[in-house]
């Protein structure tokens, strides 16, 4: 799995410096809790379902968690955001209340959709959250029409538009791609690529795989993103918002992660093995990886890990 650039962290100092900009003590702890949240909220979220307390269809974010935080560490409140029908993670990563979200999957009126919109389909505009979208590919076009209302109102402010490799293929995902060069809109589009899309690897489905040239033709700046590193995730994420920002157009971001669970609670994920599965566990995870890091370079100590992942625990336990 390949890094946009060399993202280790220096053995006698706790800050990390990459090319976009150092990543201090406070941000890599922060990095860390959030990783660590949106980990906890999908297992949860997985408990729940189990227990018939969810209803529909239930995507979890387990595994990618390394990319949203990642990114979401490199924008301003303003910045607005739109994904697919993953979408726990992102909302987690925005600041919604985690008591919100799942009283929306759970079907409650206190849910940010008043419980009607369920799992793949919730919204904040306070957050600038725009969803959570069923339709493969369907935030594609409507993420680059809300970087279209932000060069038009001049505020200053981009889009990120997130999306997976099942939905790379798509037409309306081009007709963006071209909108968005020829209009040097400000946004940028990030391919979750977890390798397999609905349960169909991406060798068999796509005729070229680095992801992060989709955009070639259009004029659009791509890069191959190890997202599994959530330092290496923050680093692209800069030099992406630093085009964006400049007035340049789009930025394709292709972040190589890895889901551990089935596309839906509904999937048993039996198209790839249980080796290959527990090999990302162990060698790739991306909250077991940080949390090394920050030990091994005294940014943190085990003990005030335990605390934070208490917290954490916590404050899950009884969510419902």
């Amino acid at each position: 799995m390949s890094k946009a650039t060399t993202s280790k962290l220096p053995d006698n100092n706790v800050k990390a410096m990459t090319g976009a900009s150092p990543v201090s003590k406070e941000m890599l702890i922060k990095l860390y809790r959030d990783m660590l949240m949106i980990r906890r909220f999908e297992e949860k979220a997985g408990q729940l379902y189990g227990m018939g307390l969810i209803g529909g269809f239930c995507h979890l974010y387990i595994g990618q968690e390394a990319v949203v935080v990642g990114m979401q560490s490199c924008i301003t409140p303003n910045d607005a955001v739109i994904t697919s029908y993953r979408d726990h993670g992102h909302m987690v990563a925005c600041g919604m209340d985690p008591k919100g979200i799942m009283a929306e999957l759970t079907g409650r009126i206190g849910g940010f959709s008043k419980g009607k919109g369920g799992s793949m389909h919730m919204f904040s505009t306070d957050k600038h959250f725009y969803g959570g979208h069923g339709i493969v590919g369907a935030q594609v076009p409507l993420g680059t029409g809300i970087a279209f209302a932000h060069k038009y109102r001049k505020n200053g402010a981009l889009s990120l538009v997130y999306f997976g490799d099942g939905s790379v293929n798509q037409g309306q995902v081009y007709e963006s791609f071209n909108m968005a060069s020829l209009w040097k809109l400000p946004v940028i589009y990030i391919i979750e690529n977890n390798e397999y899309a609905m349960g169909t690897s991406v060798k068999r489905s796509s005729s070229t795989t680095e992801l992060f040239r989709r955009g070639e033709g259009f004029g659009i700046h791509g890069k191959q993103v190890d997202g599994m590193d959530v330092v290496a995730v923050r680093e692209a994420g800069m030099e992406a918002v630093k085009h964006v920002r400049a007035g340049n157009g789009p930025f394709l971001l292709e972040m190589k992660t890895y889901r551990y669970r089935g596309h839906s609670m509904s999937d048993p994920a039996k198209y790839r093995s249980k080796e290959e599965v527990e090999g990302y566990k162990e060698h790739h995870d991306p909250i077991d990886g940080l949390k090394a890091r920050l030990m091994r370079d005294g940014v943190i100590t085990e003990d005030s890990l335990k605390v934070i992942e208490k917290e954490i625990k916590d404050s899950f336990d009884t969510l419902q």
